[in-house]
This record gives C-alpha cells, sequence and structure tokens, in this order.
C-alpha cells in the first residue's frame, strides 16, 4: 500500500468516527448555516470584483491607455478571472452535487477545489511583482531599462504570470485532491506529512514573504531616486534655469504611477497575508481543517484584493477617471431622457 492511499485511507476513517459522533451523517444546521453565509458573501464579492475589473480593462481600452499600461490591463485581468471562477466554484459548492465517476473526479479537481479560483490570485500576484519591477528598472535604472524591456520582454513576462500559475495551480490541486464517497477534498491528500509542511512554508514564502520583499526593496528604491531627482530640479530651478513643462508633466505622471502601484501594494499585503497564513497553518498543522469558516472570511477578504485595485486605478488615473464618469454621465443622460419622453407620452 503506497503512502498516498494510506492517508486517503486515513481520511475516510476520520470522516467516518466524526460522523458517528455527532449520531448524524450531515454536520449541523447551525454549522451549515454559518458555511451558507460565508459562501454567499464570498460568491458576492466574486461578482463586484468581475464587473469592476472589467469595467477599469474598458475604460483602459476606450481612452486607448492600454498600451501605455499593458501590465496593469494584465493585472486586471488575471484579477478578473479569479473573481469569475470564484463565483462559478463558489455556485456550484452551494448546489452540493454528489460527485460520481470520472466526471466527478475531474469537476473536483478543477473547479470545486478552487484550482482556477487561484490561478487568478497568483497570477495577480505575479503581475504585481512584474509591474514593480518594471516600474524600478525604468526608473532607477533608466537607460539599462530602454535595451532590457523589449516589447517581447513585456509580452513574456505577462505570457509567463498566467502560464506559470495556471501549471503550479492545477498541479498542486490534481495530486492533492480526491473524491471520497462522493465528497471532494481537495488539498488534503499529500504523499507524507513533510511534504505537506514544506509545500505549505514554500507556499507562504514564495508568494508573499518574497513578494512583499520586492515590493518594498523595489519602491524603497524609486522614492529614493525620485527624491534625488526633485533635489537636482530645485537646484535648477533656483539656479535660473527651471525644467520644462513637458518634463514636469512627465514627472508628474511617474510619480502619480508610483503612487498609485504603492497603494495597490501595500492593499496586497494587508488582504493576503490572512489567506496565505491561514494555508501555511493547514499545511504544518494537521488539526486545522481547510474547510472551516476561518477559510471562507480569509478567501472574502483576499478578493477585497481584486476589488479595491479597480477602485485605486479608478480614482489616481485620470484618462480612466475620466472614462468612467462620462460613461455615469451618459447614463444619467439617458435615464433622464427616458423619464422625460415617458412624462409626455403620459
Amino acid at each position: 500500500m503506497t503512502e498516498q492511499s494510506s492517508t486517503v485511507e486515513d481520511l475516510m476513517t476520520t470522516t467516518i468516527e466524526q460522523q458517528a459522533e455527532t449520531g448524524s451523517n450531515m454536520t449541523s444546521s447551525a454549522s451549515r448555516g454559518v458555511d451558507f453565509y460565508f459562501q454567499c458573501a464570498v460568491i458576492a464579492i466574486g461578482v463586484v470584483g468581475s464587473v469592476a475589473n472589467a469595467l477599469i480593462i474598458y475604460a483602459l481600452v476606450k481612452s486607448k491607455q492600454q498600451k501605455k499600461h499593458l501590465l496593469i490591463v494584465n493585472q486586471n485581468a488575471l484579477d478578473m478571472v479569479g473573481c469569475l471562477f470564484l463565483v462559478i466554484t463558489y455556485s456550484m459548492k452551494l448546489a452540493n452535487v454528489r460527485l460520481t465517476g470520472i466526471a466527478g473526479h475531474w469537476l473536483c479537481a478543477t473547479i470545486l477545489s478552487e484550482a482556477f479560483v487561484w490561478w487568478g490570485n497568483l497570477g495577480s500576484r505575479m503581475g504585481l511583482a512584474i509591474i514593480t519591477i518594471d516600474r524600478y528598472l525604468k526608473i532607477a535604472h533608466s537607460l539599462r531599462s530602454k535595451k532590457w524591456l523589449r516589447g517581447w520582454v513585456i509580452y513574456f513576462a505577462m505570457a509567463f504570470s498566467w502560464v506559470s500559475a495556471l501549471i503550479y495551480s492545477i498541479s498542486v490541486n490534481f495530486t492533492t485532491t480526491a473524491v471520497i464517497n462522493g465528497v471532494c477534498y481537495a488539498a488534503v491528500i499529500w504523499k507524507n506529512q513533510q511534504v505537506k509542511i514544506a509545500h505549505g512554508i514554500w507556499n507562504f514564502i514564495s508568494f508573499y514573504a518574497i513578494l512583499l520583499l520586492i515590493i518594498i526593496f523595489c519602491y524603497w528604491r524609486i522614492l529614493a531616486v525620485i527624491r534625488h531627482q526633485a533635489r537636482v530640479m530645485a537646484d535648477h530651478a533656483n539656479a535660473g534655469a527651471g525644467p520644462s513643462t513637458a518634463q514636469t508633466q512627465s514627472n508628474q505622471i511617474q510619480t502619480n504611477v508610483i503612487k498609485t502601484m504603492i497603494l495597490v501594494s501595500a492593499f496586497y499585503a494587508v488582504t493576503n497575508f490572512p489567506v496565505d497564513f491561514y494555508f501555511m497553518l493547514v499545511n504544518v498543522n494537521a488539526n486545522v481543517t481547510l474547510l472551516a469558516g476561518g477559510y471562507y472570511a480569509s478567501v472574502f477578504i483576499v478578493f477585497l484584493y481584486s476589488c479595491a485595485n479597480p477602485v485605486i486605478y479608478a480614482t489616481q488615473f485620470r484618462p480612466v477617471k475620466e472614462t468612467l464618469l462620462n460613461m455615469i454621465h451618459r447614463q444619467e443622460t439617458s435615464v433622464t431622457a427616458s423619464h422625460n419622453l415617458h412624462a409626455i407620452n403620459a
């Protein structure tokens, strides 16, 4: 008997024992009620995130800013995908479908395991790291960046965030997920406890700690360069040779983008910590269950980040802000005209 099959049998035994202790094959109604409301909240945040990110992508395209901010469009697209699959996944969970046969296994390993949800989320994190490094190179190493950051490099980085996140998410969920008695158990069937612990720690370090260090280092250096540039411009101004209007506008746009990305990064650090720490805790401590209410709460919090990004971009990027305000104005004008026409016909 392999170690993995032994783990499956242990899980089945534990499940049966828990059912015997409660005297029922179902969880308590109170527990189901709490889980139901948590799952509904997660679906709601997924709907909001999908619509918000779609609006930002539309606004960037409408204002013809998508080519200037390809990496931001890419990150919003990944956030939107994660939110869409969040709605699909948790809607399927609420349906409580009994899984049988090959179709049941595939449904469990792909949708119910949240593999596609975390595809979008992890891809978005990689996208944030790529944006951070891109800004760092353009500001701290402006001359070298013109040689390094070719068009194909940007497209390769975008493709990498999609493909690598998908491969990682699918491979982890396919190898650690099983259907037992018609129920999907995702990310719980590990080769052994050592592998599970190692993965939990590696996942936290790779997708949270290292990314946070990249953000802190890059923006610390960026701000240092910007302060130095500001002092140089002030010295020129005092000497009577002030910067040109075009240079001033370029610096303002650059500073605005940096402030926006620092805000996005800070929100990432706050909202992603609960779910990353919770997942590590689940992998390190066998007594913590992944499907507890705390997990649903942490998922809700992490996807607040996906909803907040569009709001930050909408309020900080002037072309996006103007496009969205024009959409609202046109909608209000259309509603007013419709009401006036209705009043005339009446």
